[in-house]
């Protein structure tokens, strides 16, 4: 209008298909396919003044999740109320977090903190924060947030989850293995993350007990759908003939369905190589009871 164009001649364009409106007030002047980040930015023009992209929807714009079907996740600051349009999934916030780039969006420590408070579980709590700091959350900048917001569901959790982070925990499975594999079970703690040379190429142990060169390695289903690798298979070997190192390597099911006995098999893997430690049953259906009884 302020370029000259009156109320109907824009209900022509629309009502042609020239135009599209995604919401109320929010008109996309073209007729073709709408990308996830327009229809992020007619989310915030539809809520107003202050409104941001959050939740899920600012892990998109973060790289920490795909974009997919369902609404664009919004926040806007309390006493403003804004009525629900579909597409658009509303949070009213009494106390709006700081908001970063050129598509307004709710910085990164609050975002992992909104996202760990709906997690619907631990595995999925423990993947939208190593998500996070792999891309460049500060853990310390987390912790100011719990400090800063009282109502934070799980806070327990992530606290717990901000320490596994620090010490190298990179995945859901990382944290169950550590969980209810290794503390459950009173095994020593092994280092995360270890970068080694070997064979002259760079290498990544999951958890290495180094004292008994024995490495575990923790293969997820999308990184290794079908079993070991052509390389996982080089890497072992190599290991094996250049420092002696023993490789015991897990998937999901065995520390998620079965953590007791992953973890006899990694404390007699220790013990053949001088561990002397106890270990002790995680509970009374535990099968380390039948072995240490």
């Amino acid at each position: 209008m302020d370029w000259g164009a009156d109320p109907s001649w824009i209900r022509r364009q629309v009502d042609s298909g020239r135009w599209q409106r995604l919401h109320r007030g929010v008109l996309l002047t073209h007729s073709g396919p709408v990308p996830w980040t327009t229809h992020a930015w007619a989310a915030v023009l539809y809520a107003g003044a202050g409104a941001a992209v959050s939740h899920r929807s600012a892990a998109v714009v973060f790289g920490w999740a795909r974009a997919r079907g369902g609404p664009i996740e919004v926040s806007v600051p309390r006493p403003r109320r804004v009525s629900a349009t579909p597409g658009v999934l509303l949070h009213h916030r009494s106390t709006m977090p700081s908001v970063t780039g050129g598509l307004p969006t709710v910085v990164r420590q609050d975002t992992v903190v909104d996202l760990l408070s709906r997690a619907r579980s631990d595995d999925e709590a423990v993947t939208w924060l190593c998500e996070a700091v792999r891309h460049g959350t500060w853990p310390d900048d987390v912790l100011d947030v719990l400090a800063r917001r009282r109502r934070v569901g799980r806070r327990d959790l992530v606290v717990e989850l901000l320490a596994s982070v620090a010490e190298g925990v990179e995945s859901a499975l990382e944290h169950r293995y550590r969980r209810d594999v290794e503390s459950a079970h009173g095994l020593p703690r092994g280092l995360l993350q270890q970068r080694q040379t070997v064979d002259g190429r760079w290498i990544r142990a999951d958890c290495l007990y180094p004292a008994c060169r024995v490495r575990v390695e923790l293969d997820g289903r999308l990184a290794h759908p079908f079993g070991r690798t052509d390389d996982d298979t080089w890497r072992d070997n190599a290991v094996l003939v250049e420092r002696g190192d023993l490789t015991l390597r897990y998937r999901w099911s065995h520390v998620a369905a079965r953590p007791c006995r992953t973890a006899e098999q990694v404390a007699a893997a220790l013990g053949s190589r001088g561990w002397n430690g106890r270990v002790r049953p995680c509970g009374p259906a535990c099968r380390m009871r039948a072995v240490t009884s």
